[in-house]
């Protein structure tokens, strides 16, 4: 099935900190944008053949617009450069509607957000929400430096600007985040949410289970990480298509199919946003991805063909 995309128009862009751009984004006909949930992404098409997944950062109780805020990653494939560059205001793209894998949890007692640099772009959304909601919740943003951080005066302004906390690197020690104290002790029905750098989001989620927080209530999600590509050959065979190809140490499942005239739909090739998601009929993944669940990964009936490779000699696809 082909997606439906959305017709938007660039109505505001604005640099903040050091090199986030913030988008407003209206719909070209001037109708109500889809509803969605805090949590929220939806696929920017910044050119032919280049999509990339960004978060709302807006209020989900407003229809009329979305925003995003994307940094300008010196190491970038393609996507933030391209964002900053082409998307100018009055510039028109596609994008398609929301999808959610990090939602905020029904009945949680309270909520706990803790945001490291441009990861705190989810974090803006559900704050938004848990107010009007009137759910017991804090947002903690993180960053190395205040002045070089976006969002901070849409925060400051907000209406839960009681609720919000801030952390930066280059102010005096009192201000760091002190994750015993803002998190406490795991308890039932206390939630939280991390997104950021890959080494902020291990820092907080291993400091979680530390203080006796169940995986039931640590949610996260990635924005980059490294992919590791190393590891013996083995064989894939696509089931549907009747082809079989040798995936090389270093080479990615999607690559080798690439080679013997197989396509699959990427976007992150991170294993990040699961565009890329097959199902598997025999074998065994090596699953290297972060978008699967553990419960998922343990059934071993998918994986993501951008980053995951196999533990067992031969893996066959339903492609």
């Amino acid at each position: 099935m082909i997606e439906e995309l959305l017709n938007v128009v660039v109505r505001k862009r604005e640099l903040q900190g050091g090199g986030v751009v913030v988008l407003d984004l209206i719909r070209c006909d001037g109708a109500a944008l889809p509803a969605f949930d805090a949590g929220a992404h939806v696929d920017i098409h910044i050119a032919p053949g280049l999509v990339r997944q960004y978060s709302l950062c807006s209020n989900p109780g407003d229809p009329s617009v979305y925003r995003l805020g994307v940094l300008k990653d010196p190491a970038s494939r393609g996507g933030s450069v391209g964002v900053h560059d082409t998307l100018l205001e009055g510039r028109e793209l596609q994008i398609s509607a929301p999808r959610n894998l990090f939602p905020l949890a029904g009945q949680a007692r309270r909520t706990i957000l803790l945001g490291g640099g441009i990861g705190i772009t989810p974090m803006i959304a559900m704050a938004y929400t848990l107010h009007t909601a009137g759910q017991d919740f804090e947002l903690h943003y993180c960053g190395r430096e205040r002045g070089r951080s976006a969002f901070l005066d849409e925060l400051a302004g907000s209406p839960f600007a009681a609720n919000v906390f801030t952390h930066f690197d280059d102010e005096g020690l009192e201000q760091r985040l002190d994750l015993a104290t803002v998190l406490g002790r795991g308890e039932a029905g206390v939630h939280m949410y991390t997104c950021g750098p890959a080494g902020f989001m291990e820092w907080v989620i291993q400091g979680a289970r530390d203080l006796g927080y169940t995986e039931e209530h640590i949610h996260k999600e990635y924005f980059q990480v490294e992919v590791d590509s190393s590891g013996a050959s083995f064989e894939v065979v696509a089931a549907r298509s009747g082809k079989s190809v040798q995936v090389a140490e270093g080479q990615s499942i999607l690559a080798a199919l690439a080679h013997v005239g197989i396509k699959i739909e990427i976007s992150c090739e991170q294993g990040v946003c699961g565009t890329c998601l097959c199902d598997v009929l025999e074998g065994e993944p090596d699953h290297r991805d972060v978008y699967l669940t553990d419960d998922e990964k343990a059934a071993n009936d998918q994986i993501l063909v951008c980053c995951s490779r196999a533990k067992s000699k031969k893996l066959v696809l339903d492609i």
